[in-house]
């Protein structure tokens, strides 16, 4: 909370954190009173751990030395199992994995570090826990060789590799027909200081998460699920939330960045209402307004199909044609790629006002919510940095 609220009083984000974790220990690379948190295998044995991105807004890759890991499911949906030695995963994400004890008796590392899609200042260290397997003589756990923090096409070919288990439990085909489209520019955006202020972001504005130049903040006078229920909405929020941006422009050319014709957000209260039951897609189109990043959008309440993922603006008549209707991945957080795009579809089925935001502190903001059949959560994510798993 300390951290917050200096972002918020500062206008920035959150400081730079000093270390990440593994199951609340930071590992043998830091020099500090923490500990490593340590596996137990049995060679020959497989394991399967469930891995989670709690951090505040790291995007981490994680690696095991000299083994690999079988992908078999993200964010709870099943997953064509998919080999890889690296995985990146966002603030939200969940990613189960088959761990096989297939190699000598010794001790591994395995270890994380920060993905950098922004270039800009950030959290260079790495935090370790340590696999031992039984009966091993003592000796310095192997040490995994992670990607570069900005190897953006490793990170790519990991998110878009991922499909769906079909016809495995859960399963359900993509809906073809669609109902409500959607276009949403996102990415950080700048509002005002307050009064006599100068903010710690650029132009000594403040930040604000943006999607569609808006930028979501919850009422005070009423929560929206009461100003629904009672038919006071007048003042609490407004259905007017703009389903495409309201300018077209080169999005994710950086000769933007900071342009103040493009970059200025609005705090609003501005949801969208959705019929129930219909199918909605959305393209979330990135910007490199305030630099180059990938962000991690989560809808509450609902797990979606991916259907594409690309980099540079997104093309209404190239994008289509990339569409995976059979098998694409299903989740509740994405990851955008950096100066790229995404596109989503679900079925409005969970009545409720959902929110849908940014993996970013309330120094950014949340930017967006859904209206489905008026009714409201206005909870809110937040993560530590941190990254757990169970197995």
């Amino acid at each position: 909370m300390d951290i917050e609220n200096q972002a918020l009083a500062d206008g920035h984000g959150p400081n730079i954190s000093q270390a990440f974790t593994i199951n609340g220990q930071p590992g043998d690379l830091y020099n500090c009173s923490f500990g490593t948190y340590k596996l137990k295998v049995v060679q020959g044995k497989t394991y399967l751990l469930r891995i989670i991105n709690v951090a505040l807004y790291s995007e981490l890759f994680f690696k095991i030395a000299n083994h690999t890991m079988t992908v078999v499911a993200v964010d709870a949906c099943y997953t064509n199992p998919m080999v890889t030695d690296v995985m990146v995963i966002s603030p939200g994400q969940t990613i189960d994995v088959l761990l096989t004890a297939d190699q000598p008796l010794a001790s591994y590392y395995m270890a994380a570090h920060y993905y950098d899609s922004l270039g800009s200042a950030y959290d260079a260290t790495t935090t370790t826990a340590i696999i031992t397997y039984e009966n091993a003589k003592p000796s310095t756990p192997l040490m995994p060789n992670l990607p570069a923090v900005n190897d953006t096409s490793a990170a790519f070919k990991f998110f878009s590799s991922l499909t769906s288990l079909v016809n495995g439990p859960h399963w359900a085909p993509v809906p073809l027909k669609i109902d409500e489209e959607m276009f949403l520019t996102e990415g950080l955006g700048l509002v005002p200081c307050g009064a006599n202020n100068t903010c710690g972001a650029p132009l000594g504005l403040q930040f604000a998460a943006s999607m569609n130049n808006e930028s979501f903040e919850l009422p005070t006078k009423l929560s929206m699920l009461e100003a629904s229920y009672y038919n006071l909405t007048a003042g609490i929020y407004t259905t007017d939330f703009p389903k495409y941006p309201p300018m077209v422009f080169d999005y994710t050319n950086i000769t933007n960045i900071l342009n103040k014709a493009l970059v200025m957000t609005s705090r609003s209260t501005k949801v969208t209402k959705l019929k129930y039951n219909s199918t909605v897609e959305i393209v979330f189109q990135n910007t490199a307004l305030v630099g180059e990043q990938s962000h991690p959008i989560h809808l509450h309440g609902y797990n979606f199909y991916v259907l594409a993922q690309g980099f540079g603006n997104y093309d209404p008549i190239i994008g289509p044609k990339m569409f995976n209707l059979v098998n694409p991945q299903k989740r509740n957080t994405v990851a955008v790629p950096v100066a790229g795009w995404t596109v989503i579809r679900f079925t409005a089925n969970n009545p409720g006002y959902i929110l849908m935001n940014h993996c970013a502190t309330t120094a950014e903001g949340e930017a967006i919510a859904l209206a489905l059949m008026d009714c409201l959560t206005d909870s809110q994510v937040q993560y530590s940095s941190a990254l757990k798993f169970g197995h």
